[in-house]
């Protein structure tokens, strides 16, 4: 067992692990920083937070090596599939049955912690889309259609699970995840353009209606406040763009180097809730632009090794599934990001790694231990 351990460790990819490590233990000091003021308020204890955070942490990081230990292998099981996509259905399920929570069914409370179905889905959908389409490389170069409707339904059904929530957010992200493996599944790339263009075109109707309609159709009601705060932030100050507004202040006073940790003022009740989606901001605030560029060059160092570990490996699943983690850690960003800064609307997706949220940092560490793990794997195959 020892020796186990041992081989292991030393397939242990660093530039995969070491910034993982650094990202993992910066969520604990931003948590506390962009959280204590909040807690204090709220429960009368500033360290409420901290404290959360730190189990989660230990969480992920148990999650994260029994991932990395798991008989790789066993992913492409039939049965183990199976066995995941009955677990994600009935939780995405179960959720709906407990009460709401700031407006959504979201959580599942479990003892000291709140699991949330939608972010187990993101990691799931990853597996089995490169479970199936690594089983079905011929189907995609002579039946495209044939091979990706199906799970391409499934994937759309659990879409509309997480969007009912209401979580629209998650629900894109699973989208574009979509997306980019079918582009990279191995098909003939004019299906891949050709799904590409479709989806940008449903994508864009779908804006359209939002944007010309979206007042006077009720389903979209709690989506189009969010589109009002973001055309028109200071029109709606004290109420749609009240957050985006206060990014704004956030970003601007940190400047080139911060104004020193621990040292924010809109974690002061102008930010809602800072230590969630919001929490780039903070960093900004107190680290400036120079360590967000810190905290996207450590990010963008594992997402880009997953790409390239995905262009290089010949295994269809093991790319498929650097290719898929890699694209969910890059889309999450980009629009935890983009909601930040008011380029799009506020999505209410965390910020890999560093917001506080027990199932957000669980599923992101477990994310990055398959990707270690199948990078072990590679590693392994080269060295006979």
């Amino acid at each position: 067992m020892k020796s186990f351990f041992s081989r292991k460790f030393k397939l242990l990819d660093k530039w995969i692990a070491i910034p993982f490590f650094i990202l993992i233990l910066f969520s604990i000091l931003m948590v506390y920083s962009a959280s204590s003021y909040s807690a204090m308020k709220d429960v009368g204890n500033p360290n409420y937070y901290l404290k959360k955070q730190l189990i989660n942490v230990i969480l992920s990081l148990f999650l994260a090596t029994f991932v990395y230990i798991f008989p790789f292998k066993a992913l492409k099981n039939k049965k183990v599939i199976l066995l995941g996509t009955l677990i994600i259905f009935t939780l995405l399920f179960v959720v709906f049955f407990f009460e709401p929570n700031l407006g959504a069914r979201r959580w599942i409370p479990m003892g000291p912690i709140n699991i949330q179905p939608s972010e187990f889905a993101k990691l799931f959908v990853v597996w089995y889309l490169a479970y199936i389409f690594s089983r079905n490389q011929r189907g995609l170069q002579y039946n495209f259609l044939g091979t990706v409707i199906k799970p391409v339904i499934l994937v759309t059904v659990i879409a509309f699970l997480i969007y009912m929530q209401p979580d629209t957010g998650t629900a894109i992200i699973l989208a574009l995840i979509v997306l980019i493996v079918v582009s990279a599944s191995g098909a003939p790339m004019k299906y891949g353009l050709t799904f590409i263009i479709g989806s940008i075109v449903l994508g864009s109707t779908l804006l359209f209606i939002v944007y010309r309609f979206g007042e006077h159709i009720p389903q979209l009601a709690y989506r189009y406040d969010r589109f009002l705060g973001l055309w028109d932030p200071f029109r709606y100050q004290e109420s749609h763009g009240h957050q985006l507004i206060n990014s704004y202040y956030a970003l601007n006073r940190g400047g080139l180097f911060g104004v020193g940790v621990g040292n924010s003022i809109q974690k002061t009740g102008y930010l809602p809730f800072p230590y969630t989606d919001f929490i780039i901001a903070i960093v900004g605030e107190e680290f400036g632009l120079f360590g967000v560029f810190l905290v996207l060059l450590a990010l963008g160092t594992i997402i880009g090794r997953s790409f390239y570990l995905g262009s290089q490996t010949k295994d269809s699943f093991n790319g498929l599934i650097f290719i898929g983690v890699g694209s969910m850690l890059l889309i999450q960003s980009l629009v935890n990001l983009a909601g930040v800064t008011g380029l799009i609307p506020i999505s209410g997706v965390t910020f890999p790694f560093l917001s506080y949220g027990g199932s957000s940092i669980m599923v992101i560490s477990m994310s990055v231990a398959l990707i270690t793990n199948a990078s072990a794997v590679e590693k392994k195959k080269n060295k006979r």
